[in-house]
């Protein structure tokens, strides 16, 4: 992470609850024909929530207080589970190594990024994935199961190391949990507490942090 980060995970009980989803930019120039032109500003979708959603208590509330102020505001960066796309294999399925495809090996790179390719028939879009979540990543050459001695995970970055390289064309894949790196969207928290027990959700944006 380009600034400060702290490899905690933000309360699951409030996140199970967030909304939010990826975002892009892209330029639209509009010609005097009706036609237009489109053009990515970003490479890669950036991801937002908000998290007053999930707030349904007071003990949710202190929750929340505690850990902003641990951040420090949007000092610095955390972990956050997004409810609907946290894990390797389509939604509601269990993790399998065969999952993802990471790489392909050439006899001397030891190194993989961890990945998810989101496609259908008309494109697609890779993802990198930075922050596995501990013991969930299962890895596979050619279809075969990795042992832990063989490899080991850097679950702070999202990279698979091998202790011997990969054969030439070997395809590498993997199967994972994951969060994603987030920070507070605001330097503020404002609550009132008679308009919360009253129904009112307060606004807690979070935004993607980009390595």
């Amino acid at each position: 992470m380009p600034n400060g980060f702290h490899e905690v995970s933000f309360p699951l009980s409030i996140a199970l609850e967030t909304t939010g989803g990826p975002e892009r930019r892209t330029d639209i120039t509009q010609f005097s024909n009706g036609r237009e032109n489109r053009n990515a500003r970003w490479r890669d979708s950036r991801r937002r929530y908000d998290a007053g959603s999930g707030m349904r208590s007071r003990d949710d509330l202190m929750k929340l207080i505690a850990f902003f102020e641990a951040r420090h505001g949007s000092l610095y960066g955390f972990r956050f589970k997004d409810p609907l796309d946290f894990s390797s294999a389509s939604f509601g399925n269990s993790i399998a190594s065969s999952d993802q495809i990471i790489g392909t090996g050439d006899g001397t790179m030891t190194v993989f990024q961890l990945s998810k390719t989101y496609s259908d028939v008309g494109g697609s879009a890779k993802r990198t994935i930075d922050k596995p979540i501990s013991g969930s990543v299962f890895i596979a050459v050619d279809g075969v199961d990795v042992l832990s001695p063989d490899i080991s995970i850097n679950d702070a970055k999202g990279e698979v190391t091998f202790v011997t390289a990969p054969m030439t064309n070997a395809i590498i894949t993997a199967g994972y949990e994951f969060e994603v790196p987030v920070r507070f969207d605001i330097e503020r928290l404002d609550f009132n507490l008679s308009a919360f027990n009253a129904g009112q959700i307060p606004s807690i944006p979070l935004v993607e942090i980009k390595p």
